[in-house]
Formats: C-alpha cells, structure tokens, sequence
C-alpha cells in the first residue's frame, strides 16, 4: 500500500527530525573531548606499613594513576588485566547517565578475565567534584587498585570561591599487612575481618605536601578505606568545605571531619600561621584503639619540622559526628556542573512515590558469617543481572527476592533484585539496629541525604527532615542504633548496585541491586547494550 500525500509529509518531518537529532547529537559531542588512557593492572611488592606486601598496581602505581578530567569528557580506558583472577574496576560516585553497562559490578559487567582487556567508554555527565574508582571484585580493594578521579568544571562555569594555589588528593583509609586472598579466606571461612594494621594516606604512613605562606590550597580527601571511618584535621589549620560528592555546599569551616568509608570531601585551607611545618592527620573513628597517619603540611618558607605530639580527636564522639553531618548543606546560589543555582530544583516539594525501609542484619547462615539486608543476604549470579535482564535469561534473578520493608525470620541467600519504575520520586530510610557503623552507596545517582536521627525511624521523623538545603550526595553514613534517610529522583534507568560501602558487609551479602525499569524501550531513556561487552555465564554465545 503506497503512502498518500500526508503519509509522504509526516514521513518527510520524521526523517528532517531525526536529522536534526543527530547532527545536533554531533554538535554536542564535537563540544566533548575523548580522553583515551590504557591501563595495566599487575601485582607488584610494596611496603605501605614496613612490611613488604604483595599490592595491585596500575601501570606500575600504587594506588593507582589520579584521572584529572573535565565535566562531561568521554573517557575511553582500554584495561588490561594480568593478575591471576578476574578484574574489574567501579568508577565510584560517577552516575554513568543511561549506562549502566560500564558500572564495573559484578552484576552488570561480566569480569575481565586474567590476560585479557576491556575497554571502558564513560562521560561524567554534568558532574563536578572529587570521586575515586577501585576494585569490585573479590577482596581487591585491600590489596589497591584504588585511585582518584577529579572532576573539574569547565572553563566557562564559575565555580563559587577563588581559584586556589594548588590541589591536592588524599586518599586516605585503614590497611591491613596481610594479603588479599588470605583476607578472603578469613571471609569465606565464616569469620569475621580482624582489627586493620593502620591507615595510609596515598598508600603511605609519611608524606609532605607544601604550600606558599598566604595562599590557600584545595585538598581533596576520601576514605578509599575497607571500614572505617576516619577523623581528618590540619594541625593548626581551619577546614573551608567548599565540595562534597559533586555538590558545592555552604562554606562552613571545621578543626577536623569526620570522612566515612567510601565518603569523598574537598576543602580549601589557608596557609596563615607561622611558617614551619605542621601535621596532616588522619586517624580512626569510633574504635577503641586509634590508629593513625600523618603526613605534613611545609610552608616552603619553614625552617622548622614538625615536632610534638599529634594531634588526634576523641574517637567515640557519635552525637558530634552527627551534629557535625547536618551541618553539612547545599549552596542553593551556586551552579555545580550546569550555570543553574543548585537550589534551582526544589527537591523538597515533590510528592514522594515511594517509601523503602532497609534493616542491615549479621545473620550466621549455614554456620558462617553473612550480612544481610531485610533478610537477605545477597550472592552474585554466574551471569551479570544487566546481561540477563537485556536477554531476557530466566532463572538468574526474581523482581520479588527482596522486600521494601523489614520483616520476620530467619535470614536467607538469594541474589535479590528490587523492582523500582523510570522517574519515581522515593524516600529510602536506612535503618542500623546494629551497634556498628554503616555506610551506604548508591551507583548511578546521587541523591539528598534529609534526615539523620537515633533509635526507630517512624513517620513521625519526618518532622525533622530537612527539605530545603539537603546536601546530595552518593554515600550516606548511618550510625549505631540510628537510621538516617534519603530522597532519591530514579531518572536513571539501568541496574544499579546498593550496597554497603564497607567492603566485608559488601562482599558478605550487605546489598542488593535496584532495577529501574521503563518497559518502552528507548535510546533516551538508556544506552543499548556495548559492542565489546564481555559475555559470560548463560549469556555466552548471545549477540550484542
């Protein structure tokens, strides 16, 4: 059947439509540099605490190389994995718009096998801010692997404070002597991690950063630690938080933050004391014996080392670290990543769709150790989740293995998989009956932390939100026997990983993944699926 003369004109606007999309789309990439790196992942023999160790390197680093990039670069990185076990890497706090195929979990990449390369392709969408990348799989992370990836903005947005003198990246975060595998074997015995050996800022006990007397530096710190949570302080320096996962925040100063696994911050501080040498320290929260770092800070002009004892916070002081977390807020007036003011999306007015209420547990299942959320305690499939839910593969994963809220019973395994719809507006309560420290990471988003409080979360809490300058951000602590809330916008659709950031909850079951789905498939709404992506499990010999 031919088309009659209106058929022909709708056909004609179509095709004039699509080719405005894309040489619109091209005009858009034209205005996004590619960044291409090639990256070797080998074993190699470090001593981070005098001891010599056997360390994951990246192109003979460790940690490994920092990623300086610019808002909404593509980043093309070729991997080459030649250790003895499969690899991957996590780009931790970057959303991966419509892409959850480079997300480096577990349950939506098929791990890079020994001797052999991926090729990563991923853009910082509209971001700012200090982020990391590290291991996902196994116990890989305490052994390296980790680095920083800045993300700066680009020329033409003003970012809301003086351009500092320097910048500088702290990763910082507890270490054990004893190797990788050997910790994994304490795991997959049923036991429990012992007390870390110490704590290294950038893969050491002892470094020197130096500044001008006058001038003020940005310092990017994060806890790419195993964890714990860790006090940070300048011996003799204020703190201006100016950064936050992403987020300009109101620019508060402090003596010390507390920074929790997993957590990123960047503040600027001023050289104006006397010039000598002065103490960076970083050392544990919330533990009974206080391990440390220090590094120094040089004023090139000093004639004096540092000297004296360090200085180090109290450590058990919760309802300080939780005053301290609600100070922590939104700079309405500043852009971030886009010249719109942050404040410019009224978070706060916006009916939620949704309330998921999750209880983090230590089950002993089979006799062994587990952790577990609502009852669960997860564990990966032979076939990476993304994969099968694109092949519509049976029998690796059920939408109803975990429930929205707490219940009754024994703790069980399963690989659960939580159902959430395309745009929903929901309320997440972490709820910690346990006297532990928790911390909580969301792939793929980043979203308002609103709430913080002690005891049982009821609706009644809701009273104390915070739903006009919340800070956003993609780790969340909870503290002991408390809760804490968050309001997440799920514009991002894909498979997303929700876990625990302390990495033997993690690998022990503490997590889940959140699917969010729109059942009309459409390249808007996410990417298909990558040419190179790796096939493993049920989904080999399928076609990309």
């Amino acid at each position: 059947m031919g088309l009659g003369a209106m058929g022909k004109t709708v056909l004609l606007h179509l095709l004039v439509s699509m080719f405005l999309g894309f040489w619109s789309l091209s005009l858009v990439k034209a205005d996004d540099p590619y960044l291409y790196y090639t990256w070797t992942v080998t074993y190699g023999t470090a001593s981070p605490l005098g001891v010599p160790q056997q360390v994951i390197l990246i192109n003979g680093q460790f940690p490994g190389p920092k990623l300086d990039v610019v808002t909404n670069n593509n980043i093309v990185l070729n991997l080459f994995n030649k250790l003895d076990q499969p690899f991957l890497l996590t780009w931790n706090g970057i959303k991966q718009r419509k892409n959850s195929w480079q997300d480096g979990l577990m349950g939506t990449n098929c791990p890079i096998p020994p001797n052999s390369n991926f090729t990563y392709k991923f853009q910082p969408k509209d971001q700012i801010g200090g982020y990391t990348y590290f291991p996902s799989t196994l116990m890989h992370k305490a052994a390296g692997g980790f680095g920083a990836l800045n993300v700066y903005a680009r020329p033409r947005i003003p970012v809301p404070y003086p351009l500092p003198a320097g910048d500088f990246t702290l990763l910082i975060g507890d270490w054990y002597k004893t190797s990788h595998k050997a910790l994994q074997q304490y795991l997959d015995s049923g036991r429990t991690l012992p007390f870390p050996d110490g704590v290294l800022i950038n893969g050491q006990t002892q470094s020197s950063f130096s500044g001008d007397q006058g001038k003020t530096y940005m310092f990017r710190i994060s806890n790419v630690g195993l964890s714990n949570s860790l006090n940070f302080k300048i011996q003799g320096h204020t703190l201006k938080l100016v950064e936050v996962e992403g987020s300009n925040t109101i620019q508060n100063t402090y003596d010390s933050l507390d920074v929790h696994v997993g957590q990123s911050v960047s503040v600027l501080v001023m050289l104006d004391q006397p010039p000598k040498d002065y103490y960076i320290v970083a050392s544990t929260r919330f533990t009974k014996q206080v391990l440390t770092a220090t590094s120094v800070l040089h004023y090139t002009n000093s004639k004096t080392s540092v000297s004296g004892p360090v200085p180090v916070d109290a450590t058990y002081r919760l309802h300080w670290s939780m005053q301290q977390a609600r100070t922590f807020r939104w700079n309405l007036t500043s852009n971030a990543a886009r010249p719109n003011p942050q404040g410019s999306y009224h978070y706060g007015k916006i009916t939620t769709t949704r309330t998921i209420v999750l209880s983090n547990s230590a089950p002993v299942i089979n006799g062994k150790q587990r952790y577990a959320v609502n009852r669960v305690s997860y564990i990966n499939a032979d076939t990476p989740l993304k994969l099968a839910d694109y092949f519509n593969i049976p029998g690796v994963f059920s939408l109803d293995s975990i429930q929205g809220v707490p219940s009754g019973g024994p703790a069980y395994i399963a690989t659960s998989v939580m159902p959430a719809s395309l745009h929903d507006f929901i309320e997440v309560v972490f709820q910690n009956n346990e006297n532990t420290m928790q911390s909580w990471h969301l792939d793929g988003y980043d979203f308002w932390v609103v709430g913080y409080g002690s005891g049982q979360w009821t609706q009644a809490s809701r009273k104390g939100y915070n739903l006009v300058d919340a800070l956003t951000r993609h780790t969340a602590q909870v503290y002991p026997n408390s809760w804490t809330t968050i309001l997440v916008s799920l514009d991002n659709q894909g498979m997303w990983n929700l876990r625990s950031a302390i990495w033997e909850r993690q690998y022990l079951g503490q997590q889940f993944y959140l699917r969010v789905y729109n059942p009309i498939q459409n390249l808007a709404n996410e990417y298909g699926i990558p040419t190179n992506a790796l096939l493993c499990g049920k989904a080999v010999g399928r076609h990309p």
